[in-house]
């Protein structure tokens, strides 16, 4: 994490990070979680996203920025924080030339809106001006289309300028400095320092320490009036560029504009090694495994079942809720739902699961996100003695394999009604844990296989 020193006056502020952010993903992709008029904005916002790191501190061949988790680049996550925010009008993304194609490949595969790329420089400074550049390059092209009936985008009032490894960032936080910025001509996140900084003498003995409770560490976004930055941009000298990092500092120095300092949740950390990039999947899993949808279809076995799951995970710190099927009005799970359990008591049971991967293919959920289906086969006495076998596990592994092609992870889960109170109600905890931590992991390893509960 990059740390600027800014003097300030001490809270109690906890600097740990959560487990989990406020609200991403969102349940609909690309809409905001927030009513529009709570969080509305009457002027252009715009962001820059500089991503043109090597990455070395991860020590990844790749970039930090393009590598993968749950089936998506880290970038991807960015750019979704900011896409869901309905107010803001546009992204431009500071890249390496070497990496040009691939971010474009990675816009048009996770059909990114709003977005364009654009060639990064040899230091962050340099990557931040070129995206700043950009957009006001991009304004004058579209007052031309405007004029002649095309394009109404207008230049940003106010630029966001965002670490393209920050993914967790929140429409609450982005508004407040979006708007501080409009009225102040710059604002920044800061956060707690962690740990005392301390000088060292050339030597590498303790020259000196900081007092913890005065300073802050700078964080990201940071916002600035298009005005501001881009005259700090014009203005700032060569060594600024070869060497600077903080984009207040240059507010401050070269336009006399003394950035808002607000207080960021601890969401804004910062993707800096391997192990973040775990703790980024860690994250996004948790918030994915928070609910599902149990479809029934109708009957009562597989209605009494469900509300028995339904009771279980409660424990497990998860909600369901049960459904007869995806049909009407609850169509709309398929829409804000990422994992489905089909409950099936009878023999053509997978005819009901290609009917939900059909419905959920249909929807395009799967898009962002891995989609989580489990089938919990009810086995009774008497379509055993009917069949004489329950499941094929061939048959689901079969189907699991194509819907896995279209980033849906299908498992099977088999149980067997009892009239022994006790068995029944331990078999149904096993079920619960087991879909649980199915939905939780999101296994590729486990897809197609057939667990007995």
């Amino acid at each position: 994490m990059e740390m600027n020193d800014i003097n300030m006056q001490s809270d109690n502020c906890d600097p740990d990070r959560p487990a989990h952010p406020g609200v991403f993903p969102n349940r609909e992709a690309g809409k905001s979680d927030h009513k529009p008029a709570e969080r509305s904005v009457d002027f252009p916002v715009s962001v820059v996203l500089p991503a043109g790191g090597t990455g070395e501190r991860t020590g990844l061949q790749t970039p930090k920025q393009f590598c993968s988790f749950l089936g998506r680049p880290l970038i991807s996550y960015t750019i979704q924080a900011f896409e869901r925010v309905s107010w803001i009008q546009s992204i431009v993304v500071v890249v390496a030339k070497e990496n040009t194609d691939l971010m474009t490949d990675i816009i048009q595969r996770f059909q990114h809106r709003k977005v364009r790329t654009v060639t990064g420089g040899s230091t962050r400074h340099r990557s931040i001006r070129n995206g700043v550049l950009a957009l006001g390059s991009g304004w004058e092209e579209e007052e031309e289309e405007e004029e002649e009936g095309g394009s109404t985008a207008e230049r940003p009032k106010v630029v966001i300028i965002h670490d393209a490894v920050r993914p967790f960032v929140e429409e609450d936080f982005l508004y407040k400095i979006a708007v501080a910025a409009k009225e102040q001509g710059a604002a920044g996140a800061i956060r707690p320092l962690v740990s005392t900084v301390i000088a060292t003498t050339s030597e590498g003995y303790l020259d000196h320490s900081l007092e913890r409770a005065k300073y802050r560490a700078s964080e990201m976004p940071q916002g600035f009036t298009y005005d501001v930055i881009h005259q700090a941009y014009q203005s700032c000298s060569e060594s600024d560029f070869e060497f600077g990092t903080e984009c207040l500092h240059l507010a401050l120095q070269y336009c006399g504009t003394n950035a808002k300092l607000i207080e960021g949740p601890p969401t804004l950390w910062k993707v800096t090694y391997k192990r973040d990039l775990a703790a980024a999947e860690s994250i996004i899993k948790e918030t994915l495994s928070r609910t599902a949808c149990v479809l029934t279809g109708g009957s009562v076995q597989a209605v009494t079942l469900a509300d028995a799951l339904q009771k279980a995970v409660g424990a497990l710190e998860m909600k369901l809720d049960v459904i007869p099927d995806l049909t009407g009005d609850n169509a709309r799970y398929l829409l804000k739902e990422w994992n489905f359990i089909q409950v099936s008591v009878n023999r053509s049971c997978l005819s009901e699961v290609k009917t939900m991967l059909a419905a959920l293919e249909a929807a395009n959920r799967a898009l962002l996100h891995p989609l989580v289906v489990i089938l919990v086969h009810l086995s009774t006495s008497d379509e055993l003695s009917v069949s004489g076998k329950m499941a094929e596990p061939a048959a689901i592994m079969e189907l699991a394999s194509a819907a896995k092609l279209r980033n849906i992870l299908l498992y099977g889960v088999q149980l067997q009604q009892s009239k022994d109170t006790e068995r029944w109600e331990r078999s149904v905890s096993r079920v619960a844990e087991i879909t649980s931590a199915l939905i939780r992991e999101r296994s590729s390893a486990l897809v197609g296989q057939l667990l007995q509960a």
